[in-house]
This record gives structure tokens, C-alpha cells and sequence, in this order.
């Protein structure tokens, strides 16, 4: 897999944060991308950016207390996520841009929909929910008793890279595990007011049911569905998870490629 090197890297201040992104490619789509809980650009997409960065450009984030980005006081929420991502676009001048949400990073994507939809060009959804229904039986009270000793190594090794403090490590750790504690199951109106087209992906063995998926695409007008034989974001490269062979990488890449810069027939 060759390495891909960002055009820029920066810190905007942010809502109360120096938020860090970088920017990759020259295209002439935008693809902001967002990573899931505990994660970094690296972890959740470093597999993924140099199979778009020839075709799109490419804008990565790190969310509150993630990677590179310093913390808040206060809880975490996905509306703070997405305003924070919406800040930071209005700061760098992106006017319109398609955004790659993947699992908690879903979440704020379809918040920024719901909250800026003349910002969102497309839509691409990965492994992402919003009822608690859509995650398996046992899987809140099991978070319940989660301590950080559960958290994948690789993630633990992607934040203390670039923040070489366990303090700081713990913390993420114990507001992400308390944001999802605490998730209360979103009204069907966030997701039946979202028009951008949207793509929405999942696992056959993914931590998000595929039930959850359709119903999700059932909501969405217009949009599409894309299974895979994956487990969660395993498809996309993600460090947390065992590596699927490299077609199926080389496929979602493709699929990610296509959406983007097909032009919209509605």
C-alpha cells in the first residue's frame, strides 16, 4: 500500500478547541472524512486516503480529545461534533463538500445534514446508527462494565502517538463510553430530512445490525445500501479491526470514488 503524504496540515481554533485536520490531494471534490470513537485520520482512514486522494480532496478531522485535537470541558456529543466540523469547514473555506462518516463519525455526518444541508454535496454513511436498536442485545450493558483494558490496542497506540499522555487517553476513553451510555434514540425526522444523496454501508458482521442499515436507507429518500462481507469498518481499513483482503478495500475505495464524483440526478 503506498503511503500518501497530506498537502497541509493545521490546527483551527474551534468552538473552545484547536482543532487539527489535514488536507490531501488536488481535486476538485471535497470529501471531508470523519473518524469513528477513540480513533485518529490514521486509525480509522490510513488505509483508505491513498486510494482517494488521486480522485478527491480530501479534508480529515480529529474530534474533540482525539488525536491531535485537545479536549473540552464537558460531555462529548455528536451535535458538538458536527458544529465543530461545520466550523472548521466555514474557516478553511469549504462551501460544499460530501462527507464520509464512519461509525460515530456517522453520527455527527448526519447531524451536519440535519443541522447545514446546503453544505453537504453527498452523504456516505459507514457503520453508523441512530437507535439504540440498531446495536446487538447485551451490547449497552456490556459498555456498562467496559474499562479501558477492552479498548483495541491499535486505537490505544493511534492516540498516544501523537498525545503521549494515559491521562488524556483515559479521558477520551470515558467520555466516549459515556456518550454512547447515554444515547437516546434519535426521531426519525433527523434522517427523512436529510436530501443529499447518501450512501449508506455496512458489515455482514458488523457491530450495527444489517436490519438497522435498511431501515436506515428505508428513511433516507433516494439513497442506497451497500453491504459487505466485513466486520466493522474492516472494509474501509480500519486499525481496529482484522484486515479484509485487499479487494475489498480496493472495491469500497472505488464505490467512494464513484459516489463523489457522479453528478447527482435529483
Amino acid at each position: 500500500m503506498k503511503e500518501r503524504q497530506p498537502v497541509q496540515s493545521a490546527y483551527a481554533a474551534v468552538n473552545g478547541i484547536n482543532m487539527y485536520y489535514e488536507i490531501y490531494g488536488q481535486g476538485n471534490t471535497n470529501l471531508l472524512l470523519v473518524h469513528g470513537g477513540g480513533s485518529t485520520i490514521e486509525t480509522s482512514f490510513g488505509r483508505l486516503i491513498p486510494l482517494l486522494a488521486d480522485h478527491l480532496k480530501i479534508i480529515a478531522v480529529e474530534l474533540q480529545g482525539h488525536g491531535r485535537t485537545n479536549d473540552r470541558k464537558g460531555s462529548e456529543s455528536f451535535e458538538q461534533d458536527a458544529e465543530d466540523c461545520i466550523v472548521l469547514l466555514q474557516q478553511i473555506g469549504i462551501k460544499k463538500t460530501a462527507v464520509l462518516g464512519f461509525s460515530n463519525g456517522g453520527n455527527a455526518a448526519m447531524q451536519m445534514a440535519d443541522k447545514q444541508p446546503a453544505l453537504i454535496d453527498k452523504l456516505i454513511l459507514a457503520s453508523t446508527f441512530y437507535k439504540r436498536e440498531g446495536l446487538p442485545p447485551g451490547f449497552f450493558e456490556g459498555m456498562a462494565q467496559a474499562t479501558i483494558d477492552v479498548m483495541p490496542q491499535a486505537l490505544k497506540d493511534g492516540f498516544l502517538k501523537w498525545t503521549p499522555d494515559e491521562r488524556k487517553l483515559q479521558t477520551m476513553f470515558e467520555k466516549d463510553r459515556n456518550r454512547m451510555l447515554h444515547f437516546e434514540d434519535w426521531e426519525d425526522s433527523i434522517l427523512t430530512s436529510i436530501t443529499a444523496p447518501t450512501l449508506i454501508v455496512n458489515g455482514d458482521q458488523d457491530v450495527i445490525t444489517t436490519a438497522h442499515s435498511v431501515q436506515m436507507q428505508q428513511l433516507i429518500e433516494g439513497s442506497r445500501l451497500l453491504i459487505l462481507p466485513s466486520v466493522h469498518g474492516s472494509y474501509m481499513g480500519a486499525a481496529e479491526s482484522p484486515p479484509d483482503k485487499d479487494y475489498v478495500l480496493s472495491f469500497f475505495a472505488a464505490m467512494v470514488n464513484d459516489f463523489c464524483l457522479t453528478k447527482a440526478t435529483h
